[in-house]
């Protein structure tokens, strides 16, 4: 027996490890596909990059843990099968159920890895990940000059150069608009010829123009004269300096990122939700108590039986006995305030509105962190006896069965997902209806592959609905 099972860790391990590898690399592709203009052309240096990277990868886990533990289960039990291993192993007396207990046992140890993981390593790397994100896509272009286009990397300037020389520094056909400060004029710069290069530091683009000239406005030396002069200079050759500090890559504090949901653990989703249900009931409470000294209850006189007439309107009335005027403003007074309460009311269902909908959110991620562990759990026994069932090893068949099975898993908890965000539905059945749709597939898979039922054998099936015709016939 333990040799068995140390077979069957070595054949599901490999497999595993081996998807586990090619589903994130995969996803990290899709990664790079989706913000390569984000960060193509800005200059970074490679550590940024790989950074970033190695933050989007630990991001990946959630969706590739599950989906490799699928797919190297089928593989695993479909190539025993197709060797006719798992024969062999029925032969010498050890049932399936018996044979998936070890390989059960390490993907347990899997989910409850996964478990640990998502609660205290996944906020962190998320934490990283999305402040580096948005400081990556915030930051500037590293191509200073472009041929034929008015650049603005420069504060206060527009520089356009028509054509740059083989070796990218010398410059031709070059125009500057550069504003004043003291003046708020535009001044206007035209060389023939140009060379860039970066101060130490790169702090400062300076480029050395040759044959030029400038076109400026001053003002009088007089304050008498509203006049403005018009200047024109050539040069032989000047220096002017841009300030390129705000190219570099700016770090934003990580403390601004943490509030959001994506990025805490268990306890402090479990802190946020309590404090807020508890902010929610003394803003309740607090309204109620602001309301009601402005909501009068007026009891009007019923009729009696021992009255014997009947009670006149002007009696039966709030207003009866007010003159008009004093009728118009008692009105006028009790509907400004009757708006100024429906408007507060508005204010606080708009804000309880918002803060539930925070709270549902926080409910997402906790139970998320859940959900991960039991999901793997879950497609191991679908894989498992699928692959004992279809007996097919390798890339293939293994491969397109366990695209669908997770693409039905993903699409359902993104359906349940939305669902708890939006209220329709309740934390409890939105975030598990996923587990709750693969469970009893997962269990039939397990038996019929127990009791070594042929559900893909399409002889069966063409035999079952040839017994159903002739009796038809018959």
């Amino acid at each position: 027996m333990k040799k068995i099972h140390l077979l069957l860790l070595k054949s599901f391990i490999r497999p595993f490890v081996v998807t586990f590898l090619i589903v994130m690399f995969v996803l990290l592709m899709l990664f790079l596909f989706k913000y390569i203009d984000d960060l193509v052309g800005k200059g970074f240096e490679w550590y940024v990059i790989a950074e970033l990277m190695l933050y989007a990868s630990a991001t990946n886990v959630a969706m590739a843990l599950p989906l490799s533990v699928l797919l190297s289960s089928i593989m695993t039990y479909g190539a025993l099968g197709e060797n006719y291993e798992l024969v062999a192993i029925k032969s010498a007396g050890i049932s399936l159920r018996r044979a998936m207990a070890p390989m059960f046992i390490v993907v347990a140890i899997l989910a409850i890895s996964a478990f640990v993981f998502s609660d205290y390593m996944l906020p962190v790397a998320n934490l990283k990940y999305y402040s580096l994100l948005y400081d990556v896509r915030q930051q500037k272009s590293a191509k200073l000059l472009q041929e034929g286009v008015f650049t603005t990397n420069f504060p206060g300037a527009a520089t356009r150069v028509m054509r740059k020389g083989k070796d990218g520094q010398t410059l031709y056909d070059i125009m500057i608009y550069q504003k004043d400060e003291q003046t708020n004029n535009m001044n206007v710069i035209m060389a023939k010829e140009g060379v860039m290069y970066r101060s130490p530091g790169d702090k400062f683009l300076v480029l050395k123009l040759k044959d030029g000239i400038r076109y400026e406005e001053k003002r009088s030396e007089t304050n008498f004269d509203p006049r403005q002069k018009f200047v024109r200079v050539r040069f032989q050759s000047t220096e002017i300096k841009f300030d390129i500090s705000g190219l570099n890559l700016k770090r934003t504090p990580q403390d601004e990122f943490r509030s959001a949901f994506v990025m805490m653990n268990l306890k402090q989703l479990r802190h946020y939700r309590d404090s807020t249900e508890k902010q929610v009931d003394s803003t309740v409470t607090q309204t109620y108590k602001m309301l009601s000294p402005y909501v009068k209850f007026f009891t009007l006189p019923k009729k009696s039986t021992s009255i014997k007439q009947p009670v006149t309107p002007k009696n039966n009335s709030v207003l009866g006995g007010m003159e008009i005027n004093e009728q118009i403003s008692t009105v006028s007074a009790a509907l400004s305030e009757v708006r100024s309460i429906q408007d507060m009311l508005k204010q606080n269902e708009t804000n309880s509105k918002e803060t539930m909908k925070n709270i549902r959110r926080s409910v997402v991620e906790y139970q998320k962190k859940f959900t991960l562990s039991v999901a793997c759990l879950v497609l191991f026994l679908i894989g498992a006896p699928l692959g004992a069932i279809i007996r097919k090893g390798g890339l293939g068949m293994p491969v397109v069965i366990s695209v669908i099975f997770f693409l039905l898993y993903h699409i359902i908890s993104t359906i349940g997902e939305k669902g708890v965000k939006d209220g329709a539905i309740p934390p409890a059945i939105g975030m598990w209806i996923a587990i709750f749709v693969l469970s009893p597939i997962g269990m039939f898979l397990s038996y019929k592959a127990a009791t070594d039922s042929a559900l893909f054998d399409m002889e069966a099936y063409k035999r079952f609905f040839n017994r159903i015709f002739k009796r038809k016939a018959a």
